[in-house]
């Protein structure tokens, strides 16, 4: 069943009831200051980092769920209710969250009240803006009163959600007008707070937490707000809040309208201060002025929209599958922007405490959006490669403000040095520019220890070349990509003692999908020795690509498919020979894309040992058989119930590697399937199933083994949408950047018919119209560039041309 429906036309899902099966939330923000809002006005915001920056709380996992938000609650005579429904849950006449690019709009209406609010971050400033807009329908003059409401998180979330001794002792406020500062920690080493204001006289206000909502009493019922009246309490310690009081009163018909501003204000060092802890209000004071009026917000609102109508628009397809055209137009393109932002560091499943940026995630996600914005790509690779220690290895994570590797979590995922090369050599496509790897780049942060960007991917390139194993096979470290395949932790077997096995002492544990991955990213970084002048030093790499090749056919190869690894006793990991978890779907997918195996007909084998055994309605499983009990020699992978997670969950993340698969051997009709049964537009329909929101990709759907299969997990921050846009914009529709300029390649399924593409590549604008007239899968029979015949399938980049019209003919 359906919960809403897409708006197309306005690039909006629309949430028809707020009884949704999980909170379907939205991101805001596109710098600097981020919002996370559900479409029950839950969520919370942050500058820059959500660990160190958090400007208001939010409980994870509590119940009742979604709980807290930027609440609005309206009294109406005895009766209160949120235009967003939580927390006092009131049953609303009418509901409706428009959740769109950058923005969330909620239509609520009670008592013949309609209540307007449309919430966004703008383009230029750290704030978030929520305008009210209050209507009477009714024959009669209405006399309400309207409470705003957030909670301050005392800035580092991880030490506001647990050190209460001192946290309970540190809240500050100061209340000027209608503008509730949030100070709190300000006088003793910050130069950063808060601010939560109003456009209008207010009739009172809260800052003590307890004073608004009362003792042993939640957000669901605040008893200042039954009572009709705050009591202007001023915080000192305990948990500070933000509520101001507004009376209206409404003629018949009449609207009347207050913009709401929650902001961050930093001030330069010089100027932390006037004197001992107060705080200089002179920036805050200029933002409130940039939002007083409709006039005022409207315009920021435009501005924001005109952004992502220009950056949505350089990449466009118009076919007859409607479902395709808004995944590829809007939702994925928009997932990939979010991606860049967040990486995996804050979501409604990640606490924004943990993880910062992944150093693969981050990597990763460039392959989905170096094409909307390649200069904050550039930024963003200098950014990763400047965790990257000295022997080629790297932090697996790094924290966004600091840009600071995660000591806590360290390094040793052996695939993490490939993940550069691969959006080195996506950006350098992209743009052609090889600056970038002449730039200088420290490592480890280090200033004093920085090389060339090239050096780092050759040291990257080299980690692997130096890291293998008994079957000439690159060495897994704690793990690949499956970060819960942890084959050198301990094992005990018949006769060996209980120990864990390191790179100089033993047998050590070997990844085919690494393999596959060096034997694809290998060539890339050979590529970019070329056009760096460097020779000798792409036959360098080349040679060692097809040593790994040749060592994957002989020793991950299982007979039907590709194995997965070797663990710490060189046992085959994803092998028939296996009791369970017997073929996994990284390699298959991983090795096919990289060409593995095609010439030599291994390919279609091991692709279609997935379908066999790895496929269902709702996607491919990673792993099957499940595992059902715990094994100790494969560590995490086993850890989950069967279904779940590593162990037999559906990885939307990895289904994409598999379609592309498909198409490298030019099964369009099976990419296509394989598409569509993670795509959000496709399953729609089954939203009580799937739980998640219906607009974008979820990182892992429960597997054929579990009891609730087909429910989804984890939305929004999953490199599922990276790997999920750069499978149909660059294989199934086929346009694929080079270096040398745009392949066009499409795989389709019979019957998809003709379409057209637009695409932005370096100054250039390319009208593509793909004809299909023989109604093939894949090849090209044709293809001309404003009426001329071109040999081949790429379309040479002129240096200074800006449009190209290109007729591709299928056949």
């Amino acid at each position: 069943m359906k919960f809403g429906y897409f708006d197309d036309a306005n690039r909006e899902y629309v949430i028809t009831t707020p009884k949704t099966p999980l909170p379907w939330i939205n991101y805001l923000g596109c710098n600097d200051f981020f919002s996370l809002i559900s479409n029950t006005c839950g969520g919370y915001s942050f500058y820059k980092d959500a660990k160190l920056l958090r400007l208001t709380r939010y409980r994870y996992n509590d119940v009742p769920m979604d709980i807290n938000g930027k609440y609005l609650y309206i009294k109406d005579g005895d009766t209160i209710w949120n235009p967003g429904w939580e927390p006092v849950k009131t049953d609303l006449d009418s509901y409706e969250c428009r959740h769109g690019i950058g923005y969330s709009r909620f239509t609520s209406s009670k008592n013949d009240v309609q209540a307007s609010v449309l919430t966004f971050v703008p383009m230029n400033d750290t704030c978030e803006v929520s305008q009210l807009k209050l209507t009477n329908n009714s024959s009669e003059e209405k006399t309400l009163s309207v409470f705003s409401y957030v909670e301050w998180c005392l800035w580092n979330a991880d030490d506001d959600s647990r050190n209460f001794q001192r946290n309970y002792s540190t809240g500050e406020v100061e209340v000027v007008g209608s503008t509730i500062f949030h100070k709190t920690e300000y006088r003793e080493r910050r130069n950063h707070y808060a601010i939560y204001s109003v456009n209008a006289e207010i009739a009172g206000f809260d800052t003590i937490r307890e004073a608004f909502l009362g003792s042993y009493r939640g957000a669901y019922e605040p008893e200042a707000v039954e009572k009709g009246a705050c009591t202007n309490s001023m915080a000192s310690g305990w948990q500070p809040i933000a509520s101001h009081q507004l009376n209206i009163t409404l003629a018949p018909g009449e609207t009347k309208s207050y913009v709401f501003v929650l902001g961050y204000i930093e001030n330069p060092e010089e100027e932390k201060w006037e004197s001992y802890g107060v705080i200089n209000k002179t920036r805050a004071y200029a933002m409130l002025d940039r939002y007083k009026t409709d006039a005022d917000v409207e315009k920021a609102f435009a501005e924001l929209n005109d952004y992502w109508k220009k950056l949505l628009s350089k990449y466009t397809v118009k076919s007859s599958n409607d479902k395709v055209d808004r995944m590829v137009n809007i939702w994925n393109q928009y997932q990939c922007m979010v991606t860049f932002n967040m990486s995996r560091s804050a979501s409604y499943y990640e606490s924004g405490i943990g993880r910062g940026m992944g150093f693969r995630d981050s990597c990763q996600d460039l392959l989905g959006f170096v094409h909307l914005i390649p200069d904050r790509a550039r930024e963003r690779i200098i950014d990763i490669a400047s965790t990257q220690f000295q022997d080629g290895s790297a932090y697996h994570q790094y924290q966004p403000l600091t840009k600071k590797g995660n000591s806590d979590i360290g390094s040793g995922f052996n695939d993490d040095p490939l993940w550069l090369i691969a959006g080195t050599s996506a950006y350098v496509r992209e743009t052609g520019d090889t600056t970038i790897l002449t730039d200088m780049v420290p490592f480890d942060n280090d200033e004093s220890v920085a090389t060339p960007l090239m050096d780092h991917l050759k040291r990257s390139f080299d980690y692997i070349v130096n890291h293998k194993g008994p079957h000439k096979l690159p060495l897994i470290g704690r793990a690949d990509w499956n970060d819960c395949l942890n084959l050198n932790c301990f094992s005990e077997h018949p006769g060996e003692s209980f120990q864990t096995f390191g790179p100089s002492e033993g047998p050590v544990a070997e990844s085919v999908f690494i393999a596959g991955m060096f034997v694809k990213y290998g060539e890339e970084y050979a590529q970019l020795c070329e056009l760096m002048g460097d020779t000798a030093e792409a036959e360098r790499a080349r040679k060692e690509v097809a040593i790994m090749y040749d060592a994957i056919l002989k020793d991950g190869w299982d007979g039907e498919w590709f194995v997965r690894a070797y663990d710490a006793y060189s046992h085959k990991v994803g092998s028939k020979e296996c009791e369970e978890g017997q073929i996994y779907i990284e390699p298959q997918g991983f090795c096919v894309l990289a060409g593995v195996g095609v010439k030599e007909g291994l390919a279609e084998k091991a692709l279609n040992s997935v379908k066999e055994k790895l496929d269902t309605k709702y996607g491919v499983m990673i792993l099957q058989p499940a595992y059902t009990r715990y094994h100790v020699e494969l560590g995490e992978v086993s850890s989950y119930p069967p279904g779940y997670k590593e162990n037999a969950g559906i990885f939307c993340h990895n289904n994409p590697w598999v379609s592309i698969a498909e198409t490298v051997i030019g099964r369009g009709d099976r990419a296509f399937e394989i598409y569509k049964k993670t795509c959000p537009a496709y399953i729609e329909d089954i939203s009580e199933v799937h739980r998640t929101e219906p607009y974008v990709y979820s990182q892992m759907v429960a597997g054929a083994d579990a009891k609730f299969f087909g429910e989804a997990k984890n939305s929004w921050l999953t490199g599922t949408a990276a790997w999920t846009f750069v499978n149909v914009s660059q294989y199934i529709l086929g346009v694929y950047p080079t270096h040398t300029g745009l392949s066009i390649n499409p795989c389709v399924p019979k019957g998809f018919g003709d379409f057209e593409l637009t695409r932005q590549f370096r100054e250039g604008s390319y009208n593509i119209k793909v004809v299909n007239p023989d109604n093939v899968e894949k090849g090209i029979k044709s293809i001309t560039v404003d009426g001329k015949p071109v040999e081949g399938c790429v379309i040479p980049y002129v240096k200074g041309k800006e449009t190209y019209d290109v007729v591709v003919t299928m056949g």
